[in-house]
């Protein structure tokens, strides 16, 4: 009896094991203690400030691991420096994809890196997952199906803009600064889209600045110049804050609009000067830490406890930082829902069927949503106005 006992015990075991073992499926950079993944990010370069994004997303993962990482595997995550060079972001790709081997690229930062990528990690069949960049090339299921984009598209905010803009400002006058590159244009492509054929004659004067260049000094003596009463600042944080210090210099007051990528309080408006900054509208769709709003939030006190103990040496106060927490719990979400099924294919499918996801640092209602057929995960954002002190809700956009 107890020998007919013990061997049915060891085939349910057997079969136990087997069944597990056939749920498991992996794919490249997976193991039952390890899922590999990575990024490439402007480390250095002229998009530097961009840095504290990777750096907290690989703090955030070091705390996962800490906790025993996803469904038991802990994640090795890889960030190689791209300088915000294009060609440097693809070299950087074909690393992470032929010599470490990874499930997939996550979070990786900006229009033009993402835009050297999108097709050779497309037809290698390696998700491009949760990119950082607000491109509209991006949402292109049919013929990128592996590029998933996370950051809400920079089209829409600059649409939201012109609206705005129109409404508040009936003889708009409008002036342009953008940046010369896929990131610039998407923009630059919204606005107009926003004003309409009709509105378009808004814009009084539109110029670009190249990555390389040391200042944006020339071109807004050239836009102050023009007479706009409103001003688009289509740029990045190093070039955002250039432009509002010297429209500034130059007492130009024009009713003001920054991109979302450059709008951090810590590090484009406190280095201007916060009262030179102020009326200043933005895109926001996070909480913005220092904001007197949240000071008693759970959702901030909890990041500001993860911040003093896992990257003790970055700026808390760097909204920057915060799109690189939520980008990081965003990719734990699919990751966890993925299961024991690690493959590539099941982690797109994963990413791209988002119903109703909620992250404690988003702003009180704002959920996740997207489909095979649209992979937006936003669907619209909060216009906000700069105090002096931090960011008021001037009204909520609505991007569908």
């Amino acid at each position: 009896m107890r020998s007919t006992m013990a061997l049915l015990a060891a085939a349910l075991a057997m079969a136990a094991t087997a069944s597990q073992a056939q749920q498991k499926q992996y794919g490249p950079g997976v193991t039952d203690s390890e899922i590999k993944i990575g990024q490439s990010t402007p480390l250095s370069g002229p998009a530097s400030a961009f840095g504290i994004y990777s750096r907290v997303e690989e703090a955030y993962f070091k705390s996962l691991n800490e906790k025993g990482g996803i469904n038991g595997r802990k994640i090795k995550f890889i960030v190689l420096d791209n300088g915000f060079n294009p060609p440097k972001a693809l070299e950087a790709s074909r690393k992470l994809v032929e010599e470490d081997g990874v499930l997939a690229e996550v979070g990786t930062v900006g229009t033009p890196t993402n835009s050297a990528t999108q097709k050779y990690l497309n037809g290698k069949k390696v998700p491009q997952l949760l990119i950082s960049a607000g491109g509209s090339k991006f949402n292109d299921p049919k013929q990128y199906p592996w590029t998933v984009p996370f950051y809400p598209s920079f089209e829409v905010e600059a649409i939201g803009y012109a609206r705005y803009a129109l409404k508040a400002q009936p003889n708009a006058k409008i002036a342009v600064l953008y940046q010369n590159d896929d990131y610039g244009k998407d923009f630059l492509k919204g606005l107009k889209k926003g004003l309409g054929e009709a509105g378009a004659k808004a814009i009084v004067a539109e110029t670009s600045y190249e990555l390389t260049d040391p200042t944006v000094d020339s071109q807004m003596i050239n836009l102050a110049n023009s007479g706009a009463n409103v001003f688009m600042n289509f740029t990045t944080p190093k070039f955002a804050a250039q432009a509002i210090r010297k429209a500034n210099e130059l007492n130009w007051k024009p009713m003001q609009f920054i991109a979302s990528p450059g709008s951090s309080v810590q590090a484009v408006l406190k280095v201007v000067g916060f009262d030179k900054a102020e009326g200043v509208m933005t895109a926001q769709f996070f909480k913005e830490p220092g904001d007197p709003t949240w000071d008693k939030d759970q959702a901030m006190q909890d990041y500001f406890a993860f911040m003093k103990k896992y990257a003790p040496n970055e700026a808390a106060l760097d909204a920057i930082g915060v799109s690189g927490y939520v980008n990081a719990q965003m990719v734990e979400h699919v990751l966890k829902a993925a299961k024991n099924e690690l493959t590539r294919e099941n982690l797109l499918k994963q990413a791209t069927t988002l119903k109703d996801v909620t992250l404690p640092m988003l702003l009180p209602g704002t959920v996740l949503s997207n489909t095979p057929e649209d992979y937006r995960a936003y669907h619209g954002f909060q216009l906000s106005r700069f105090d002096g002190k931090g960011w008021a809700k001037v009204e909520y956009v609505k991007a569908d």
